[in-house]
């Protein structure tokens, strides 16, 4: 399985997973510091693997009152979003055993990562991130903060 360290310039159509919090930074906050990660996505540059169970925890997730998005922006922007995934199904049995993360929501991010095509997961999550380290997961792929891999996109 090629890996592609962070000095290596990065191929068109490159494989990631994008958690919920990603994806809520690119297209619900429009975070004016990931505009070239978003660009990336949105040009091909950078393909999105997902399953279904993840894109319905970001439904879940844009529903939440505190964020006051309107039903039909919560459709926009998971319909948005769908349309750049290519759709993964899981896996069985798994190709490997993953470390568990502490937050069991995390671990299907994880597990696409691992039984996908996914060069990269993109979190900002401090114990999914630490999880990088350890070689069962970084012999597989990368997990990075989207700040990480937009620096690549320069």
């Amino acid at each position: 399985m090629a890996t592609y360290p962070l000095e290596t310039p990065l191929p068109h159509g490159l494989p990631v997973v994008l958690d919920t919090n990603v994806v809520l930074s690119l297209w619900m906050f429009e975070d004016p510091a990931l505009v070239r990660l978003r660009a990336a996505v949105e040009s091909g540059a950078l393909r999105p693997l997902s399953r279904e169970d993840c894109l319905g925890e970001l439904a879940r997730v844009l529903a939440y009152p505190q964020f006051a998005q309107s039903p039909e922006r919560q459709a926009e922007i998971a319909a948005t979003y769908r349309a750049r995934c290519t759709l993964v199904e899981p896996v069985a049995p798994p190709a490997c055993e993953l470390p568990n993360c502490l937050d069991r929501d995390d671990q299907k991010f994880l597990e696409l990562a691992r039984d996908s095509s996914a060069r990269a997961l993109l979190t900002r999550d401090k114990l999914v991130l630490k999880l990088g380290k350890r070689p069962v997961i970084a012999a597989r792929f990368a997990i990075l903060t989207p700040e990480k891999l937009q620096i690549q996109l320069a």
